[in-house]
Formats: structure tokens, C-alpha cells, sequence
């Protein structure tokens, strides 16, 4: 099969014909439709998430059918799945047995310690494989299984805040905007100073307001939700906040943190992480979104294209997320190296 494979950290991904995987008996063998690509698949490639699996086939938004499985699978043959970022978990620990998975001591990820979805084919964990709305082609279904999985458990995070800033206008903000507004708070958008589109496109998604991560918003904010691996960000969001307010970082890496003031944490505020995810968390979401319905802006490549993709992200020139065509009948056998299309399109749900 082909795929893209990272050899090195730092070093572009190389393009790769490699045995079709056979899955064990509890996985299942899936032919990847779609693959979204996330600035954790960034941190894995520029080496800032160290010891990953060496050679490595990236990628953890997986959309695909089920072609073969295991005897303890229980998916059926044909169904359509999505796989996350969290591949497995021992089930037995403390964090398991106490509804907190994501911070299992002994968890594989997909894309990271398991070959992911940059690839024809993927074996995945029977119990980490999400059906899918039937509303949403594989190309918009893919952002929701990481961006919207880690926006939707930053956003529970949150509480019940009612005066929500976002810092970081990307593929995770775009799809938690909408949840958001759906519940009724009200938003304000930070992207990087002087990014005008990102600020027009936070708007036109429903934003009360959209301006630059350094400019103070103009009412203060009950939560703020940290997007951007930025870490002089977190004491700019904590002066955002009003007494008893909230900052989520909702990345896995970020720079290091500036040493800042106790006046801004003190008053009860409260600076936390979000790590990973849970089944729960994706079981969740996948209800809600087609409910709301929450509609994904994406901007397709090939399989062959998925060094310009993640340069198009590294450079910060993506509206929305960005995915990988793969076997997928509406971009051919995906073969070429060519950008496909951008679009934000209408979803029918039944």
C-alpha cells in the first residue's frame, strides 16, 4: 500500500510502499477514505513530542470502512468508522477504572506510537473506532474526530461560562465556535496580531468580536480556551478573566509558560490542561454535532500532497482544517501531489 512515512524527526515525510498491516484480534484492517491533518501531526514531524515510533506513518483523523477484522471486533464489515487520536488504554489502571482513560499511564496514540491514517490502509483498536453521522461525506467528518473531540472536551472544561475567548482561530476553533454559540454564549475571537481573514472568518461563525491575541477584549471573560501552542498566551488569558474564571490549554505542547504575577491567577482563577480524550467524549460529541448541525471548512490534498499540507499549517495559511483524500471515489485513487479544493459546504442530515 502507499503511504507517507516520517524516517526522522525534522525531516520531510518520504513516500512509501509498505505491506498492507494485518489486524490482531482485536483491531480491525480500515481503508482510509479521508485523514485530517492536525497541528499534533506538526509536533510529531518537527520533533516537539519526543520518542515517537520510528519509521512512522502519521495521522489521527481517520475515516475509513472496515475491510477485515479480528475475532473480538465486533464492527461489521463495511461499516464507517473514525478513529482519534487515542488508539489504546490498559483498562485496568486507576485512570481507566475511573472514567479518565485519556491520562492512562500505559495509552498508545494513533499517528504517534501507532501507524496512522497517512496510508491506504490502518489497523485500530476494535474499542477506539467511532461510527460515524451518516450526514457528513468523509472529508467533513474528518476534523471532527480530534478538532472537534478536543474543542467539545475544552469547551466541558469551561464550565458553564457564558462569556467565552478562544485564543487561536484554527481547525479546533472553528468547530467549537459553533457548539458554542449553539448553547448560547457569546465569543470572542484572538487570532495573531493582523490576521484580518481569521478574524472575518471567526465573525462571519458568529463571533461578538474578533481581534488580535495581544488586544484586550473588550468586556472581560468569564473562560478562555488556549488553541495557539503558545505559552506567552496563557498570562495575557488569565488577565482576560474575571475573578472565578477559567483558561483551558487545549494543545499537547506548548512553548514554555512566562513566569507572570500571582495578582492575575489569584481571585480564584483557575488554569488548567486538557489532555487527550475519552470514548465518552466522542460518543458525546458525534450525537451532538449533526444536531447542532456543526459544519466543518476544510481544504482537501492528496495523500502524495501531505508535506505541502502540513506546510500550509506550519505557516499558518489554513481556513478551517485541513484533510487528506486517500481512497476515496471523488478524488480518483488520490495518486497526485496536487492541492484538490477548498470549500465549505452545506450538510443535509436525514
Amino acid at each position: 500500500m502507499r503511504a507517507l512515512v516520517l524516517e526522522e524527526p525534522r525531516t520531510p515525510l518520504q513516500p512509501r510502499e509498505v505491506p498492507v498491516p494485518d489486524p490482531g484480534p482485536d483491531q480491525v484492517l480500515i481503508r482510509v477514505h479521508a485523514c485530517g491533518v492536525c497541528r499534533t501531526d506538526l509536533h510529531v514531524v518537527d520533533g516537539e513530542l519526543p520518542h515517537p515510533k520510528l519509521p512512522l506513518i502519521p495521522g489521527h483523523q481517520i475515516v475509513g470502512t472496515v475491510v477485515r477484522k479480528g475475532e473480538e471486533a465486533p464492527q461489521a464489515i463495511g461499516a464507517r468508522v473514525g478513529v482519534p487520536w487515542l488508539g489504546w488504554t490498559c483498562g485496568r489502571c486507576r485512570y481507566c477504572l475511573s472514567g479518565r482513560e485519556n491520562l492512562c499511564d500505559q495509552a498508545r496514540f494513533t499517528g504517534y506510537q501507532i501507524d496512522g491514517g497517512y496510508a491506504e490502509y490502518a489497523v485500530a483498536d476494535h474499542r477506539f473506532c467511532f461510527p460515524l453521522p451518516a450526514g457528513y461525506s468523509d472529508l467533513q467528518a474528518a476534523p471532527l474526530l480530534c478538532a472537534g473531540l478536543i474543542g467539545y472536551r475544552c469547551l466541558r472544561m469551561a464550565g458553564d461560562a457564558a462569556r467565552l475567548g478562544l485564543y487561536g482561530f484554527g481547525a479546533a476553533a472553528h468547530i467549537v465556535i459553533q457548539v458554542a454559540r449553539h448553547q448560547g454564549r457569546r465569543v470572542f475571537a484572538f487570532t495573531s496580531p493582523g490576521d484580518l481573514a481569521a478574524q472575518e472568518f471567526a465573525l462571519t461563525l458568529g463571533a461578538t468580536w474578533a481581534g488580535g491575541s495581544l488586544e484586550p477584549p473588550p468586556e472581560p471573560l468569564d473562560a478562555a480556551i488556549i488553541f495557539a501552542p503558545v505559552g506567552a498566551l496563557v498570562p495575557v488569558a488569565l488577565r482576560a478573566v474575571v475573578k472565578g474564571g477559567m483558561v483551558v490549554c487545549g494543545g499537547i505542547h506548548m512553548s514554555d509558560i512566562p513566569a507572570f504575577p500571582y495578582e492575575i491567577l489569584w481571585g480564584e482563577r483557575v488554569l488548567r490542561s486538557v489532555a487527550n480524550l475519552t470514548r465518552q467524549d466522542g460518543e458525546e460529541f458525534l450525537a451532538l454535532a449533526p444536531s447542532i448541525p456543526v459544519r466543518t471548512e476544510v481544504r482537501a490534498f492528496t495523500l502524495g500532497a501531505a508535506n505541502a499540507a502540513l506546510d500550509t499549517l506550519r505557516e499558518g495559511r489554513l481556513r478551517g482544517a485541513a484533510v487528506l483524500m486517500v481512497n476515496d471515489q471523488r478524488s480518483g485513487d488520490a495518486r497526485g501531489n496536487q492541492e484538490i479544493f477548498s470549500r465549505q459546504g452545506p450538510i443535509s442530515f436525514p
